[in-house]
Parts: structure tokens; sequence; C-alpha cells
């Protein structure tokens, strides 16, 4: 099934998200269960994953929709220190080292991010925050 045949959800405008800037907080349903995501722009294309650390799960934002180190550089768990890498969500340092964060897919399209929900991932009542 491609990304056109799965209906997508709405995020938010694509010029709300820039290189190194605050990302777009939304909520989802995994399972079921209620839990955050986020979508940032990393390198020119919007990146997105679950608000979870790959070590313990917890939030990573230090601050509302803040999970950049102030390089604009690495994602940063505020709680545990993981660094990641936007581009794949691969812990590249700290203590969840080789794990990665959960990824949504995203696509950039007519001045708007969309997320298409996939597996276990659900909308949740189509609340989004930024």
């Amino acid at each position: 099934m491609t990304l056109a045949q799965v209906p997508s959800v709405e995020l938010c405008p694509a010029t709300a998200l820039q290189d190194g800037g605050p990302a777009h907080v939304f909520d989802v349903l995994e399972h079921g269960e209620p839990l955050r995501a986020f979508a940032l722009r990393h390198d020119g294309a919007p990146v997105g994953y679950l608000n979870r650390c790959a070590h313990v799960p917890a939030e990573l934002d230090w601050q509302p929709g803040q999970f950049l180190d102030d390089t604009g550089r690495w994602i940063i768990c505020a709680m545990h220190g993981a660094v990641y890498d936007p581009a794949n969500g691969l812990c590249v340092g700290g203590p969840c080292a080789g794990k990665s964060l959960t990824p949504l897919h995203l696509q950039e399209r007519e001045g708007r991010i969309y997320w298409y929900p996939h597996g276990p991932l659900a909308p949740q009542n189509n609340n989004s925050r930024r």
C-alpha cells in the first residue's frame, strides 16, 4: 500500500516547521492508548516520531515543542540525555545507544504537512497542538 492509498491527517502549515526550530506536537493513539507525537523539519524535510524515549517511555521535549539541542542538530531527551539523529531517529548517544525512536510517515504537499497513520497508530480526535 502506498501513501497515496492511506488516509492522511493534516497536521500544520509547512511554514510552521523550520530547520532547527520548534516541533508541531499532536496527540495520537497507539493500540488505543493516547500518547503524543511530533513533527519537525530536518535538512529541509519533515520528519516525525512518537514523543517517547527509546530508553524509558518518557516524553522527550524539555519545553513544549522543543526537542532539539541548542545547535538545532540533535533531538535530546530532557529526562535521560539520550541523543537522537533527527534524520532517522537512531539513538547515537546516551542510555539507549543503538535503539530508535518510533517513526511516523509524513509528507509535505501543497504547503501543508500530513501524517499517514500506520500499524498500531491512529489519530486521536484530530486534536493537535503546536
